[in-house]
């Protein structure tokens, strides 16, 4: 039955085939017939988007001071512990964790820049603060735990190097050579000249 404006037989004839029901006897009227409302796909009425602002301070927590302190800041929010992954790693969702929104991958890593510019400085402050009088004197080993400490620090942070680069293999320069293909002279039209 195609859609449209239909009359009362049309409606109870294709009521019964639909139904089940036999299309003789006694019909139910057009006013028995129920609307049944499906659920729709996405979201709940109330179930709202997480602001991207939270994504990335959550992604930043969960890099900087870890996944705990992140899981923390997330349950406030009633945001779940699958979302505060996807975060850490600059995605929206669980669903696109391997394709990261750019405006929260970049802020994760100016915040990752920010503290491993600290404990650059606070390392270098350390290793200039062991001299020679002090290696003498004890004291060094305080000093170069904390060194040990900056540097591992920095190790975290850092952001993990590509799989596919080899960081040993040297940087030699690519030469991209193009060479034009010869045509053959059956390939060009022929045209006979009388003289």
């Amino acid at each position: 039955m195609p859609i449209g404006i239909t009359s009362d037989e049309e409606f109870l004839t294709e009521l019964a085939r639909v139904s089940g029901r036999p299309s003789g006897g006694e019909n139910p009227s057009p006013s028995s017939a129920t609307i049944e409302i499906l659920e729709r796909p996405g979201r709940d009425k109330g179930d709202n988007n997480v602001p991207d602002a939270l994504r990335q301070i959550i992604g930043e927590e969960a890099v900087i001071n870890g996944r705990q302190a992140a899981l923390g800041l997330a349950g406030m929010f009633g945001i779940s512990p699958s979302s505060v992954s996807a975060y850490a790693k600059g995605a929206t969702s669980t669903a696109t964790y391997h394709e990261p929104k750019e405006s929260i991958k970049s802020h994760i890593n100016r915040s990752r820049a920010r503290a491993i510019k600290k404990a650059q400085k606070t390392l270098n402050g350390a290793l200039g603060a062991i001299t020679q009088e002090k290696l003498d004197y004890t004291d060094a080993k305080d000093l170069s735990g904390i060194a040990k400490d900056m540097s591992v620090i920095i190790k975290n942070l850092e952001p993990p190097a590509d799989p596919t680069i080899d960081p040993n293999a040297p940087k030699a320069p690519q030469f991209v050579i193009f060479a034009p293909s010869f045509r053959d002279e059956r390939s060009f039209d022929h045209i006979t000249v009388n003289e």
